[in-house]
């Protein structure tokens, strides 16, 4: 499967650097390192430090919520993730999608979302600004670079209940357990120290 896949990039020209950078194709690729029973497990469990993604720095400057850890909530799981469920709805129909090279003139921005729209990590940095302001705690809600079902690079948000981590997605209304998207998570925003980021590597093509 690995030499397949390898063989599959090689051939495209396919490169991950944007959202995995610091993370070697062969590490991705070393499915014997990340054991089933980790694919099987509620959270999303962080295998060493990363560098941050490309267009991610210098944004804790802009937006200091999107790295701060905030005050507890009373909120059960449920209830967070009803909570969840309707944000990422509303910002799902409210925000159109666009590209940041045709936005931005560059590849990578990572920003909230102009009258224009925004692309997937903006969708996240929305959903996270919304659930935090609706009273969630910014150590739970953990931006996540990842390779989507097409091993195209994409992000999510990431919320974290006492029963597991669910997937926020611009690409789908519903709101799942990380483990049912079918995405390979590449890296997760450390949850103490959100500025940080964590290597994953963890369903999909990692699993």
């Amino acid at each position: 499967m690995s030499n397949s896949i390898s063989n599959y990039f090689s051939a495209k020209g396919w490169k991950i650097a944007s959202f995995a950078s610091g993370l070697s194709l062969a590490m991705l690729l070393a499915t014997g390192s990340v054991k089933a029973s980790e694919n099987a497990t509620p959270f999303l469990v962080p295998k060493q430090v990363a560098a941050a993604p490309e267009g991610f720095n210098g944004l804790c400057s802009r937006y200091s919520w999107a790295c701060q850890n905030s005050r507890s909530s009373n909120l059960n799981a449920r209830s967070a993730l009803d909570v969840a469920q309707r944000i990422n709805l509303d910002v799902n129909r409210a925000t159109p999608e666009i590209e940041d090279r045709d936005q931005y003139g560059k590849a990578e921005v990572w920003a909230l979302p102009t009258r224009r729209g925004g692309d997937c990590e903006d969708f996240a940095l929305l959903k996270k600004l919304r659930l935090i302001e609706a009273g969630l705690p910014g150590q739970n809600l953990l931006m996540a670079t990842v390779l989507d079902r097409q091993l195209r690079n994409h992000a999510v948000l990431v919320l974290r209940t006492e029963n597991g981590d669910y997937v926020l997605d611009n690409l789908t209304n519903k709101i799942v357990p990380w483990q049912a998207t079918g995405y390979t998570f590449l890296k997760l925003q450390n949850p103490t120290s959100p500025g940080a980021w964590d290597a994953v590597l963890a369903g999909g093509v990692a699993g």
